[in-house]
C-alpha cells in the first residue's frame, strides 16, 4: 500500500506563492504518474497538473496555466506543486495522487488513480 502526505498549505493573500509537497512511501515510487487535484466547498473535484513517471511529460489546467509549475524528485519520493501568483479562486483542498501504472495519457482524468493523500488547505486572501 502506498501512502501520500501533503504539506505546504497555508492561508496567503492574493498575488503570493507557495509550494506544496507530497511524499509518498513505496520503493515504485519512480515509476508513478503523479497528478494533484484540488476541491473547493461545493465544488466538484478539479484536476490541477500531473507529471509522468520520468518528469518528461507535465500536463496543467488550464486556469492554472503561466502560474502553477509541477516536478519530482524521485530519489527523495516527492512531488511538489509550485504555486505563483495565487488567487481568491485557488482556494481549495489540494490532494495529491499516485497511478501505479505510470501512464502518461489520460493524466487529467482522476479515475487513473490509484492512491491518494488527505489532502492539505490552500485559502488565498483577496
Amino acid at each position: 500500500q502506498v501512502q501520500l502526505v501533503e504539506s505546504g498549505g497555508g492561508l496567503v493573500q492574493a498575488g503570493d506563492s507557495l509550494r506544496l509537497s507530497c511524499t509518498a512511501s513505496g520503493r515504485t515510487f519512480s515509476s508513478y504518474t503523479l497528478g494533484w487535484f484540488r476541491q473547493a466547498p461545493g465544488k466538484e473535484r478539479e484536476f490541477v497538473a500531473a507529471i509522468n513517471w520520468s518528469g518528461g511529460r507535465t500536463e496543467l489546467a488550464d486556469s492554472v496555466k503561466g502560474r502553477f509549475t509541477i516536478s519530482r524528485d524521485n530519489a527523495k519520493n516527492t512531488v511538489y506543486l509550485q504555486m505563483n501568483s495565487l488567487k481568491a479562486e485557488d482556494t481549495a483542498v489540494y490532494s495529491c495522487a499516485a497511478d501505479k501504472f505510470g501512464r502518461s495519457v489520460g493524466m487529467g482524468s482522476p479515475a487513473r488513480y490509484d492512491y491518494w493523500g488527505r489532502g492539505t488547505q490552500v485559502t488565498v486572501s483577496s
